[in-house]
């Protein structure tokens, strides 16, 4: 697991649901971030696969092996969503195809881990809330979810979980899921909305070549 004496709360986060209309915008916010953690957070989404890698449309393989290897993948998972400003990472968002995902939506909790996650049960009750993804930059659709699910996993030290989940956890988990299926929230917001998204991150490939030209 990764700790940190110093979280710092998500702002361009996975899965980042937008509950209550925030006061300042993402944009703003990002541009107030102190030097050392704008460049620690542009690192780390270098390493996050975007939109268009084949990996974001694959479906993840079951770990078999629970061994060091795993518990230093985790940790390294760990990190990378703490340093990208995260709620929220698939292993296939590294481009690892392992059903292995981690999360934290309390900036103050430890970082949870879930491998091989099943959802068992999802409530009737379902709500529409605004998402983003580390492999969509720019990108903010409506997706609608069930509120309440459980969830049965291991951690990754092979000891069997299960995750009795409400609200922003419960969205968190099923957005990272869907990754892990090689489904994005794309699929799950209305034709209207994905057109956007679709010319946000035209815009958002085209920047990045003038950049790099």
């Amino acid at each position: 697991m990764s700790e940190h004496a110093d979280p710092i709360p998500p702002t361009d986060a996975d899965a980042d649901v937008e509950v209550e209309a925030p006061e300042v915008p993402a944009e703003d916010r990002l541009a107030r971030l102190d030097p050392e953690t704008r460049a620690r957070r542009d690192a780390a989404l270098r390493l996050v696969r975007k939109y268009g890698d084949p990996s974001l449309k694959s479906r993840a393989l079951p770990v078999e092996r629970f061994d060091d290897a795993l518990v230093e993948e985790v940790r390294r998972m760990g990190q990378l969503m703490h340093d990208a400003l995260g709620i929220g990472l698939a292993a296939t968002q590294l481009g690892v195809m392992h059903r292995v995902l981690v999360y934290r939506v309390e900036p103050d909790a430890p970082v949870a881990a879930l491998v091989n996650p099943v959802l068992e049960w999802s409530g009737t009750e379902e709500e529409a809330l605004e998402e983003g993804c580390l492999s969509l930059p720019g990108v903010l659709v409506d997706v609608e979810r069930p509120i309440h699910v459980r969830v049965r996993a291991f951690d990754e030290y092979g000891e069997e979980l299960t995750i009795e989940a409400s609200g922003l956890e419960a969205r968190v988990i099923q957005h990272e899921m869907d990754h892990l299926d090689g489904v994005l929230i794309l699929e799950r917001t209305s034709r209207a909305e994905r057109k956007q998204a679709m010319r946000i991150l035209r815009e958002e490939a085209e920047a990045t070549l003038g950049v790099a030209s």
